[in-house]
């Protein structure tokens, strides 16, 4: 019996010894998670613009635009690359515009964060950015929010371009202000590099493909200064039809508050930086009466997109402030990188990821507030140009210009997925048709 009773006690610590798993086999009692069980990893996305002086407004919609994607990716579960679930942190710091402090800027995001993309809103900054996210080793892309074409001539093939060509505003802007019967310009645009080749595009284009005749040429720093009479009265002087303006919204109101006190009556041309509706909401409180007969790029309100109004009246609810172009294309180009991720199967890996871009297109408008087509060889994301003008105290209906299809029957193809009902007008430009 005293045996019996010592095999049964040495038979009880062996299955207690195996349940365990301290046996030779080490059997776990819990199950290996799967990989789609695994805790997210966070990517760092980088965000330097200009948040304090004068264009601190402007660099605040872009960075609000780049902000509110990544809220609405993060609470829809982020993004699942080869099984494993990733989240956006957004990571923002000021530049002032400088281009010193910008690249700077740039160099801590990489190395503190390992950001694989860093957003930018100013072509002075962009471009000597452009000469340093290629190292090896330090590789990032830059998500440019500039429509000037020189970025696209850089050959910088880890940049994506974020809204449309200027280009495509100036033939827009210019053909809707020559059917008002306007044939003489003069222009007050603000310095830089942006407005000196807004300058040069809308000479040539007014005076040899339109036969207008520009009477005049005053360029202003809309950054410092708030008294722009002097450019007002010279340019005036010369008995312009239509004034050619524009900077951050915000001075170029003042531009055309100051011109309507001189005694101006004529219509105005707003370049591509300067948005009517913020203009006429923000600055004259709603009041149309000094922007009639203004074009320019057609207010957010009337983009004509499923998603459109949804995404206006959160962005107005979440930040308090009105709602911009650059906070919703910015929007979408972020929708876009978080995408190209996914194609790419990789959040790491820059060069894999800008080649998976063209993957992620159309974006169609039921998703986002903007529709964009593709992205051509240069980087540059394709959607129109859409233009309006105020008359009698009201908006028109937007019209979009299309500016890369080869052909018309390209063209014609390409309206056949647009869900945007405005009209629109195939506007070949030499520099994009091709590319």
């Amino acid at each position: 019996m005293k045996i019996k009773r010592i095999v049964f006690i040495l038979s009880l610590i062996l299955m207690a010894y195996l349940s365990t798993g301290c046996g030779g086999s080490k059997q776990s009692s819990e199950a290996p998670k799967s990989e789609s069980q695994q805790p997210a990893k966070e990517v760092v996305i980088g965000y330097t613009g200009p948040l304090s002086g004068p264009a601190a407004q402007y660099g605040q919609d872009n960075f609000n635009g780049v902000d509110m994607a990544v809220n609405d990716i993060n609470e829809a579960g982020g993004i699942d690359v080869n099984g494993q679930k990733y989240t956006f942190k957004l990571e923002k710091l000021d530049d002032m515009a400088d281009p010193t402090q910008a690249v700077n800027n740039a160099r801590r995001l990489r190395d503190q964060f390992k950001t694989p993309a860093i957003f930018n809103p100013v072509f002075t900054t962009i471009a000597p950015i452009m000469e340093i996210n290629k190292e090896s080793g330090n590789e990032f892309l830059i998500m440019a929010y500039t429509s000037t074409p020189a970025v696209d001539d850089l050959n910088n093939e880890l940049t994506v371009s974020i809204p449309p060509p200027f280009t495509a505003y100036v033939r827009g802007f210019s053909d809707m202000a020559w059917d008002q019967g306007w044939r003489n310009a003069a222009m007050v645009i603000t310095l830089g590099a942006y407005g000196d080749e807004w300058r040069k595009a809308f000479k040539e284009y007014w005076e040899n493909k339109l036969g207008g005749k520009v009477t005049a040429d005053q360029p202003a720093n809309y950054y410092t200064e708030t008294d722009f009479s002097s450019q007002l009265t010279a340019a005036l002087s010369t008995k312009p039809d239509v004034l050619v303006i524009g900077g951050p919204s915000a001075p170029t109101g003042l531009v055309i508050e100051q011109a309507r006190t001189l005694g101006y009556k004529g219509g105005f041309i707003l370049i591509d930086q300067a948005k009517m509706d913020y203009i006429v909401d923000d600055i004259f409180g709603g009041k149309t009466d000094l922007m009639e007969g203004a074009v320019g790029v057609a207010a957010v309100a009337d983009i004509p997109t499923q998603m459109a109004s949804t995404f206006n009246k959160k962005y107005n609810e979440k930040y308090k402030v009105h709602n911009t172009w650059e906070a919703v294309l910015n929007y979408c180009a972020m929708k876009a990188l978080a995408q190209a991720m996914v194609k790419a199967g990789t959040v790491e890996d820059v060069k894999a990821i800008r080649a998976a871009f063209p993957k992620v297109f159309p974006l169609n408008g039921d998703k986002n507030p903007a529709e964009y087509y593709g992205i051509n060889s240069t980087g540059r994301m394709l959607l129109p140009g859409a233009v309006q003008i105020i008359k009698d105290g009201k908006y028109s209906e937007p019209t979009s210009y299309v500016y890369w299809p080869k052909n018309e029957d390209e063209f014609n193809k390409l309206k056949e997925i647009m869900t945007t009902p405005n009209p629109s007008k195939y506007m070949p430009l030499e520099n994009y048709i091709n590319r």
